[in-house]
């Protein structure tokens, strides 16, 4: 192959398509994501045609052509009945379950191209695991474990040979649902609930937005004169506040960052007695540079840092917390990296 060559990333998600690609060195081929509506409401061949359009469009774009094509990854969320057979998704129609998308997606690449391309399937947020631990890691093989907080906590961890763990049922580092560890934590009274059906208390719900309302609820009860005690505004409304509160000093906002991040850090702890990785990547919104403070995010990750680090192994007190450095491309560009090395059975180490 010659660097002409390229490998495609389609990064699914409920509403939006993002187009990448990469060189066969892994360079992306550029840092510019496209976008554009997966149509995801008039079913599934609908979503296929925005496939299929947006590589056309981001090819002519970039001046490259079809043939130049090596392969291509999907990302898209899980839970899957088998491989490239989709599950019930929160975020995808409730008629796409069952849907071999890889069987389908892989009928029109070979159509649109004119000939056999090579399709690989993966969890989104284990592609952007894959992209972020190709940058984080260099030219080692170090392995990287990935957290990503938001609307829920997305994980990955990334071998030695830059490909997710998967597990055998694709059901792998599914770690947003491990207890998080209460007593270290001070919470008392019931564990919070999990939209995933588990009472034992999730390590989701005390680190991401899907816990915010509950940890203000508590929260207010030791600030009582607090604005947001006596707002009209929803329950989700005052916790998408709480981001911008913080920043800004206020000191309830604050202190529920700093819990998160806490049980962030214990949860790494825990993480890292299993899957004993080089490398620590923190993604999610609170990372964003866009979003968030300087100030904000090394306050956050030195809490993360400080609260993991007393329960590592000594020969794991040189584990790099970072945060995560390529935002939304992370999981296009991840979904090609599978692609390329899926057909080159090559790692994850950066070449120039």
């Amino acid at each position: 192959m010659s660097l002409k060559n390229i490998f495609i990333g389609t990064d699914n998600g409920g509403t939006t398509c993002k187009t990448a690609a990469v060189w066969e060195n892994g360079e992306a081929v550029t840092t510019k994501l496209l976008q554009r509506s997966t149509n995801s409401v008039n079913g599934r061949d609908a979503v296929i045609a925005c496939w299929i359009s947006s590589i056309t469009e981001f090819l002519a774009e970039n001046n490259l052509s079809w043939p130049q094509v090596q392969g291509v990854g999907l990302a898209i969320p899980g839970p899957y009945e088998r491989y490239g057979v989709l599950g019930k998704a929160a975020n995808l129609p409730a008629s796409f379950a069952g849907w071999n998308v890889h069987a389908d997606y892989h009928r029109a690449l070979t159509q649109q191209a004119g000939r056999e391309v090579p399709l690989v399937v993966g969890n989104d947020g284990k592609c952007g695991g894959v992209a972020e631990a190709r940058l984080a890691r260099g030219n080692s093989r170090a392995s990287v474990l990935m957290l990503m907080p938001g609307s829920g906590l997305g994980s990955a961890f990334i071998g030695a040979d830059g490909l997710p763990l998967e597990g055998d049922t694709l059901a792998g580092m599914e770690t947003a649902h491990m207890p998080a560890p209460l007593h270290l934590l001070g919470a008392t009274g019931k564990p919070f609930p999990c939209g995933c059906g588990r009472d034992w208390g999730c390590i989701e719900t005390y680190t991401t937005l899907s816990g915010l309302p509950r940890l203000l609820e508590e929260k207010l009860l030791k600030y009582p004169g607090h604005e947001l005690a006596k707002s009209t505004a929803t329950p989700k409304e005052k916790a998408l506040s709480l981001r911008a509160r913080a920043q800004k000093g206020d000191v309830l906002a604050r202190e529920i960052f700093d819990f998160q991040a806490r049980a962030l850090g214990l949860h790494v702890a825990n993480l890292t007695l299993a899957l004993d990785p080089s490398i620590v990547v923190i993604g999610g919104g609170l990372m964003d540079p866009e979003a968030t403070t300087p100030e904000f995010r090394r306050d956050y990750l030195r809490i993360v840092q400080d609260s993991a680090l007393k329960y590592f192994w000594p020969s794991q007190r040189g584990i790099r917390i970072v945060p995560a450095a390529l935002g939304d491309l992370s999981q296009a560009i991840g979904a090609a990296l599978m692609a390329l090395y899926s057909s080159t059975n090559t790692t994850a180490t950066v070449t120039e």
